[in-house]
């Protein structure tokens, strides 16, 4: 049985043992084909390939996102679990698809070492998993914060964190309770990007406008309040508020509209803060990144126009108290 080739039938048989079309080498060897048939499949030009130690992907071409995944949860075995961004795209995070590296957390008391595309961290507060189409990953919080703190800069950082909030997948309160539970190793930037998060900030872009007005020496700027007539009429809810003038100020970009619906919905939305005499400033991210003075300087003009005239009777609606 230690024979390099093998039947049709035969190879299918051993594929009873694969997950994923992921097979453990002790599988095979149990199974009666040789190391050297082993290596002799997995040669460079041969139709198998060594995945990870101890572990065979039965074809050659480039190894998906998940098989990766499900290889790395093989590889470290009982009670390890997917967290960062592996666990965030079986959490249905796109955006978090593409990233190679596969973090798995494993008990403090496991001696494994990261290998390959393989991230080992081992921990004390081991999550109870929860099963993402049969991979188990740690819960969201925990996944978004372990990618929060692997990330190398405070965009990154901020729209995986944003986005997240944004989507009502997660609170503001429960990411602070998982990051005041763990160690302090990485906290810095995703506790700054949660005071942000904490602020109504919900893009890159908002973070970016709410650098600018501090800056500003202006009075306060509330960022995504829901506006209303004296009679309880909604009118919008604007990305900043300066509500001492009844200033709006708008973030234009399609990348933070999920369809050109919505970005028409948008203007609607302008048209109709302006006819209740909002005085309305639109901006696009690129100058808030490329030009922030003139930003600055657009922001404080337009406050002075706003102050120039009659306040508006609108105000902010009350947050609910549940």
């Amino acid at each position: 049985m230690g024979r390099r080739h093998w039947s049709a039938d035969a190879l299918r048989e051993l594929r009873r043992f694969a997950v994923s079309g992921i097979v453990r080498v002790r599988d095979l060897l149990e199974a009666g084909m040789s190391g050297s048939a082993i290596s002799f499949r997995c040669r460079p030009e041969g139709p198998w390939q060594r995945i990870l130690p101890g572990l065979v992907l039965m074809h050659n071409g480039v190894p998906s996102q998940r098989e990766r995944r499900t290889a790395a949860l093989l590889y470290c075995g009982t009670g390890s679990m997917l967290t960062g961004r592996a666990a965030l795209a079986e959490h249905g995070y796109r955006s978090s698809e593409s990233f190679s590296d596969v973090h798995v957390l494993l008990d403090h008391s496991r001696r494994m070492q990261s290998t390959g595309f393989l991230v080992v961290e081992r921990t004390t507060r081991l999550p109870t998993p929860v099963d993402r189409s049969g991979l188990a990953c740690s819960p969201l919080p925990r996944a978004l914060l372990d990618a929060a703190r692997r990330c190398t800069t405070t965009s990154a950082a901020r729209a995986l964190l944003a986005e997240a909030v944004q989507r009502g997948d997660v609170s503001p309160a429960t990411l602070a309770d998982e990051l005041e539970s763990g160690s302090n190793r990485g906290s810095a930037l995703p506790r700054k990007i949660l005071r942000e998060v904490s602020a109504d900030i919900h893009s890159v872009a908002e973070a970016d406008a709410r650098q600018l007005w501090l800056r500003s020496g202006l009075p306060p700027m509330y960022f995504n309040r829901e506006i209303e007539t004296r009679a309880g009429t909604f009118v919008a809810r604007p990305d900043g508020w300066i509500d001492d003038v009844a200033l709006a100020w708008e973030i234009d970009s399609l990348d933070w509209h999920l369809s050109p619906d919505e970005y028409d919905a948008t203007l609607a939305r302008r048209a109709r803060m302006q006819s209740e005499g909002i005085i309305v400033l639109a901006v696009i991210p690129r100058q808030l990144r490329d030009s922030p003075e003139r930003a600055l300087a657009d922001l404080r003009a337009h406050y002075e126009l706003a102050r120039s005239r009659p306040r508006p009777p609108l105000r902010m609606r009350p947050r609910p108290t549940h």
